[in-house]
């Protein structure tokens, strides 16, 4: 199994603000297909990165624009599924109001190659936030769920601290130790690095 990550830069846009961001894409699979996660900010590396394999979804961890804001274009070129979870519809909405996914649910599977990503729905810092666990590669995809250093942000509309701890608590720190996190902006960590923090955020966020 391979996993890419290509870093695209451009905007969040939420609440009347703007901030300059750079966006992990992550794109899953084999020498023949993938899934991409996150189409964010620009297309072309995104694209390139798929290399002309057949692509079979393209799965949002959440609807911020900062996440979504190339998924239609890119979904189109490669004549894949955009993937979302429908408690974010207000979000997605506010971006492509006239585009339609597919609804992810929580433990609903994504075949890649001869293995499958499991979905876990995390709300907290959006309503709809999922995280994508690949358990034959001890990986999982965070969004904005969870960081090298703590949990995603919660001060902004549609989300909510006490909510993505119990997301994190439940979901995701009861995976392996050894479990990679692919985060949706900066470095990588794993569940066994972040676990021990958790009495340290909830104190934090209070």
């Amino acid at each position: 199994m391979n996993i890419q990550r290509v870093v695209t830069s451009g905007k969040f846009e939420l609440d009347g603000g703007s901030w300059d961001v750079d966006n992990n894409v992550w794109v899953v699979g084999t020498d023949d297909e993938a899934v991409i996660i996150d189409a964010a900010h620009d297309p072309a590396p995104i694209l390139d990165a798929v290399a002309g394999r057949t692509v079979t979804a393209v799965v949002c961890t959440h609807a911020h624009n900062d996440h979504i804001n190339v998924a239609p274009e890119v979904a189109a070129a490669v004549g894949a599924p955009i993937w979302l979870h429908p408690a974010d519809n207000v979000l997605w909405r506010a971006v492509h109001p006239t585009v339609d996914y597919r609804p992810l649910v929580h433990d609903q599977r994504i075949p890649v190659g001869d293995t499958e990503i499991r979905v876990l729905h995390t709300p907290g810092h959006a309503p709809g936030c999922c995280c994508l666990y690949l358990p034959a590669e001890d990986v999982v995809f965070t969004g904005d769920t969870l960081f090298s250093g703590g949990p995603g942000a919660t001060g902004r509309s549609y989300s909510h601290f006490p909510t993505i701890i119990e997301s994190i608590r439940t979901r995701l720190l009861t995976l392996p130790a050894a479990t990679v996190v692919h985060t949706g902006h900066g470095d990588s960590t794993t569940i066994g690095g972040e676990a021990p923090h958790l009495t340290e955020w909830i104190k934090r966020g209070h």
